[in-house]
């Protein structure tokens, strides 16, 4: 099925002023926000001695903590990091770099308890929840742990990459980048940042050394109905074999780009489903996210593709709308949170074996968005 012609579709919460008041999350009234501070935090179900090595982390979009879940048993804890927290990376040293609306939060999570939170320098607007909001979305860390880099969303304008020193905790700079930086990767030897623009069709590389930039137009079914439209990049891999840069559209067309050269190809992708979440796997294989159809008859449901390094595809059957995913370091199991960023989410990960396609829901956290595997 070819969507190029139906490239100007408009997406949920596009309507008006309704974009920045986060339409596309869920009805209520949105909680105070919280001032920024440093003070730890204790977990709400503390555990017994370190976090054991396995838990997974997921940023609760719907709440303002990041939990802790047992990939059998469950939640076991969270920690309060900031309002609508979207994504994290974590560091060889146990800390999590949680992006939020407020901020960057820090939390160790071998004890469970935020260390610190670094407002951004970027004026972003009202503190609020939802897929639109201001504030931090796409966050990475340096290979030497270093620096974080941090996209904020700026709504009606260009974001901003923000550079984190993790050791002052301090933000040193800020980069302009396109519009609602949903990802935010580096690569593998530190040299440069990749951060995904979705509502301007692009991946802006950014020198580490220098912060010098370079935009790569990445739209592969074209620009046209500009924010309105359903074809845009979300999430970016980087191919650990080559450092080129791996965008899944619509579960028909992966886009590989070369960041040296510009250049982009288009292979085949048959999950026919909007995707949105990817990570590698050990092997140089691919996971990513279907979201469903968009529209009825236009696509079919949520999935998870499961691609390996000679780009055959196998296509995994998931209940509901899911957003992203995190794979174990053995790879042998996927973990794809059910807190999407459009309507139909629900609170918990599906843990998948990859070796048999068997799936589990697991109910944990609110409406969970980025995960990581500790």
């Amino acid at each position: 099925m070819n969507r190029r012609a139906r490239a100007t579709r408009t997406a949920c919460g596009v309507f008006a002023a309704a974009l920045l008041l986060g339409a596309c999350t869920r009805d209520g009234a949105e909680p105070p926000a919280a001032a920024p501070g440093t003070a730890p935090s204790a977990a709400a179900q503390p555990l017994a001695g370190p976090t054991p090595r396995g838990t997974l982390l997921i940023a609760d979009s719907g709440a303002d903590t990041v939990t802790f879940v047992d990939p059998r048993r469950g939640a076991t804890g969270s920690v309060t990091v900031g309002r609508a927290p979207y994504a994290l990376a974590v560091g060889a040293d146990g800390r999590a770099w949680v992006a939020t609306a407020e901020g960057v939060a820090v939390v160790d999570t071998r004890t469970r308890q935020r260390l610190a939170r670094i407002p951004h320098r970027t004026v972003t607007g009202l503190v609020t929840d939802g897929e639109y909001r201001g504030g931090g979305m796409g966050i990475a860390l340096s290979p030497d742990g270093t620096r974080a880099y941090v996209g904020v969303n700026v709504p009606g304008g260009n974001g901003v990459l923000e550079v984190v020193d993790t050791a002052t905790r301090e933000v040193t700079a800020a980069v302009p980048v396109g519009r609602r930086p949903f990802d935010v990767d580096v690569s593998r030897d530190g040299t440069e940042v990749y951060v995904t623009g979705h509502d301007s069709f692009d991946v802006t590389v950014v020198r580490a050394d220098t912060l010098r930039l370079r935009r790569i137009e990445v739209a592969p079914y074209g620009t046209e109905g500009g924010t309105a439209s359903w074809l845009k990049p979300h999430y970016t891999v980087v191919r650990a074999s080559d450092g080129k840069l791996l965008l899944p559209f619509e579960g028909e067309r992966l886009a590989v780009v070369d960041p040296r050269t510009g250049r982009t190809a288009i292979e085949t992708m048959t999950a026919d489903t909007h995707q949105h979440g990817a990570v590698a796997t050990p092997d140089g294989g691919l996971l990513v996210v279907g979201t469903g159809a968009v529209r009825p008859g236009e696509g079919k449901g949520p999935s998870l593709t499961v691609r390996s390094a000679d780009g055959t595809e196998r296509i995994v059957p998931l209940q509901g709308p899911h957003e992203d995913v995190a794979v174990s370091p053995d790879g042998r199991t996927a973990y794809v949170t059910g807190g999407h960023t459009r309507d139909g989410h629900w609170d918990g990960i599906t843990v998948v074996d990859l070796g048999t396609d068997a799936t589990r829901r697991l109910p944990a956290g609110t409406r969970p968005l980025g995960i990581a595997v500790l």
